[in-house]
């Protein structure tokens, strides 16, 4: 069986198995927002055994009108708070959000698979 993901309207595809070596990268590096929608804060909530208030008030920050997963830094990396460097793995990844289910097929990567590539050791396009 392989690995290989492809989806419409896009110019590369996806080798899943790629994400064992690359240290998390989607997960990590410069700051940015993972939103999340309300159907996935219940998700994650119950995951991890939390009250909803609990949960977002530990987890997320509002940005604008929506919530966003909180980051940490490592370094001089910004992290997702559920990246796991040891398993080097998403201790949510049962309920992660879409955003994260989706990567790497973001319509912003159909005219940058360059940049894409320099992210994910996962992504070919030969």
């Amino acid at each position: 069986m392989s690995d290989l993901m492809k989806q419409d309207g896009f110019d590369y595809t996806f080798d899943q198995s790629a994400c064992s070596t690359c240290q998390g990268r989607c997960c990590t590096g410069e700051s940015g927002y993972i939103y999340i929608s309300k159907t996935e804060i219940e998700k994650i909530s119950e995951l991890l055994n939390l009250d909803i208030s609990e949960f977002v008030a530990e987890y997320l920050f509002k940005k604008a009108y929506k919530y966003s997963i909180k980051e940490v830094v490592h370094n001089d990396s910004h992290e997702c708070v559920f990246y796991d460097r040891e398993s080097n793995g998403c201790r949510i990844y049962d309920a992660r959000p879409l955003q994260c289910k989706t990567f790497p097929f973001w319509n912003y990567y159909k005219t940058r698979v360059d940049e894409l590539k320099l992210e994910c050791p996962g992504i070919k396009n030969d």
